[in-house]
């Protein structure tokens, strides 16, 4: 079984995300696990204080160094050996799905969930093996974040997917964008489905999707291709996207 140890302020708002849906297949028949410590439970006053004001001034709260190290430190014990700690973080290295797959391929992971203006920097420094982001974009808290990251990976463990050619062929998978799907009816407010995928020729199918996924990239995720190597053929088809390709 793969393990997940979240370490968060709002542990439920994770939670709640995995009440149904892939992952909360994957929960109930065993293929992952995941365990939730919140730093309150850690603390020593009466009030169970978590955050504190920052030192040098300035508006909000930094969460405090020793109940986000003694929650970290617990987590651990749940987790197999190198299983790392990665905190989201605004300032962390941008989450993709090559992050997502050599996290699946480990044994687990432990996720801290920042809040309010942050955690104290010693936390990073000396309890984490990484910051982790989702984008160029603030939100509230890091719990939606690690909700995104255990969902990217979990549909990549065995058994939590009934059938593995779902993520095989998710975008991102092969370095491309999904090429377009249609289904029933074959026409509807005057638009067809192409004739090419009512065939049944999945040579002709297998080029039509590999063009389309190439030309959704060069023209939403153009970044993309600039890393990729093209093999002779999907250059061909790329070049034949682009030559066809009559923008609305």
């Amino acid at each position: 079984m793969y393990r997940i140890a979240v370490v968060a302020l709002l542990p439920e708002l994770v939670d709640s995300v995995f009440l149904n849906g892939v992952v909360g297949r994957g929960l109930e028949n065993g293929f992952l696990g995941i365990d939730y410590l919140s730093p309150r439970d850690f603390t020593t006053d009466q009030y169970r204080s978590a955050d504190d004001r920052p030192y040098g001034g300035g508006p909000g709260m930094v969460l405090k160094y020793e109940p986000i190290r003694d929650a970290i430190r617990a987590a651990r014990l749940t987790l197999p050996a190198g299983s790392p700690a990665l905190m989201l973080s605004a300032h962390g290295r941008l989450f993709d799905q090559r992050m997502a797959n050599e996290l699946a391929a480990g044994p687990g992971m432990l996720l801290v969930a920042g809040r309010y203006e942050g955690v104290d920097e010693r936390v990073i420094e000396n309890e984490l093996s990484e910051e982790i982001s989702l984008g160029n974009y603030v939100i509230s808290g890091g719990e939606l974040a690690a909700a995104v990251v255990i969902d990217a990976v979990a549909r990549l463990l065995p058994g939590v997917l009934g059938d593995p050619a779902s993520f095989e062929q998710d975008s991102f998978m092969d370095r491309l964008l999904d090429y377009p799907q249609y289904t029933r009816p074959e026409i509807i407010d005057g638009m067809r489905v192409p004739e090419v995928l009512m065939k049944g020729d999945h040579e002709a199918i297998r080029r039509w999707r590999l063009k389309h996924a190439l030309g959704r990239t060069w023209l939403h995720r153009p970044a993309l291709l600039e890393t990729a190597h093209l093999t002779e053929e999907e250059q061909m088809l790329l070049d034949e996207f682009k030559a066809e390709y009559k923008p609305l």
